[in-house]
């Protein structure tokens, strides 16, 4: 069959790439260059998966800016469009969704909408009701960015948000393109599906959250974080997993899904949800703090990105760090490969890694790599484990 899939971010291109194995693939992009790129075969995103089955498979995929050729005939229109958090509104800007949803009333009618993007509990119901079409569904996806098609194709659950015919489809064309075949799955309704996506990425965040806290604990009174974490972790109900910690949690989703969360509820009584939002902040408050008291002439900011593997700057919590120290009048200087920028917050650019290295009598690094160790001992980082 046809399917259409609206984004070539993370979740678009990886879908993309998973769904034209075994149909036909068209996928929906306003940024020319991406489209390009997905035509010649090259990634337009940070993904090693993604990069080699461009290269190395058969893939009935083409990439374009226009909404007919994308849409008309396709019995699955995807949608997997960026919803940013409007710190005004207290709501993810849906307007991409509901764009793409419009585009494929009009040119793909009977087909059925897979909405993909992060949204707002209850964002499905309202758009069945604006649109009179109950053919619209909420499937979260579950990704991690630079592993985005590996975790398409090694899931640890498919959730789809609808229990009619195309949600089992929908789950059936999931499955057939993974290479794990014994994932479950799990039919909810549209709300719970919602849901499922914004307290799974809280329940992450606050699980960050935990850990950093207890790293400031430990650092505060001269603990050794690594033995204390390593001890509570053998607790099988913990588990020695996601418990590195960090600068605090950032990329694409947590930030904003947690705020989305809180949000939503509204009149719902809550302290915990609230408290996670507000840790993170905390703690880079509290990094901020350690570096400023060692008095840096000049700091490096080695990465802008979240984390190892990945090329999203957005929210990242490195730049919050830098943000603060800034604001005390320590300088920066920043290495970041991928940046065209020359400047950075106003901090210059540093392209040469020795003479990055060279220059700054501070670097700090969200995580780790083995690049640095020649200079560790100006190295500040809370990397305790070497994973992300």
């Amino acid at each position: 069959m046809k399917i259409a899939v609206a984004g070539l971010g993370y979740v678009g291109m990886s879908i993309a790439v998973l769904l034209s194995q075994a149909n036909k693939v068209v996928a929906l992009d306003v940024n020319a260059a991406r489209v390009a790129q997905v035509n010649e075969r090259r990634s337009p995103i940070e993904d090693a998966e993604i990069s080699d089955w461009l290269a190395s498979k058969t893939l009935d995929l083409t990439a374009t800016t226009d909404p007919a050729e994308a849409l008309e005939g396709a019995s699955f229109v995807i949608v997997a469009t960026p919803t940013n958090y409007d710190a005004r509104s207290h709501h993810f800007d849906t307007s991409s969704v509901e764009q793409v949803i419009a585009l494929a009333r009009t040119y793909a009618p009977e087909a059925t909408i897979v909405v993909k993007s992060t949204v707002p509990v209850g964002f499905v119901t309202e758009m069945r009701g604006l649109t009179g079409y109950d053919g619209i569904l909420f499937s979260p996806e579950f990704l991690r960015e630079g592993r985005a098609l590996y975790d398409n194709l090694h899931p640890s659950r498919i959730v789809v948000g609808d229990h009619g015919p195309a949600a089992h489809q929908l789950a059936d064309l999931l499955v057939e393109g993974a290479i794990r075949k014994d994932m479950p799955v799990l039919f909810t309704g549209a709300v719970e599906a919602e849901a499922i996506k914004l307290f799974s990425n809280t329940y992450l965040a606050l699980r960050v959250a935990y850990f950093n806290e207890l790293d400031s604990y430990s650092m505060s009174r001269e603990l050794n974080t690594r033995e204390i974490i390593e001890g509570v972790s053998l607790d099988p109900r913990i588990g020695d997993h996601y418990n590195n910690p960090s600068f605090g949690y950032g990329g694409y989703c947590l930030p904003k899904d947690t705020k989305q969360l809180l949000a939503n509820y509204d009149q719902v009584p809550q302290n915990l949800i609230a408290a996670v939002v507000e840790s993170n902040r905390t703690r880079k408050d509290f990094i901020a703090d350690q570096i400023i008291a060692r008095q840096p002439r000049l700091v490096g900011v080695h990465r802008l990105v979240m984390k190892a593997g990945s090329d999203n700057f957005r929210d990242s919590s490195i730049q919050g760090i830098m943000k603060r120290i800034k604001a005390k009048g320590i300088q920066c200087i920043v290495y970041e490969p991928v940046l065209q920028d020359d400047h950075f917050f106003h901090s210059p650019v540093i392209r040469d890694l020795a003479e990055f290295k060279e220059k700054a009598d501070l670097i700090i690094a969200n995580r780790l790599t083995s690049e640095l160790m020649d200079v560790r001992d100006k190295v500040y980082t809370r990397d305790l484990f070497g994973i992300d």
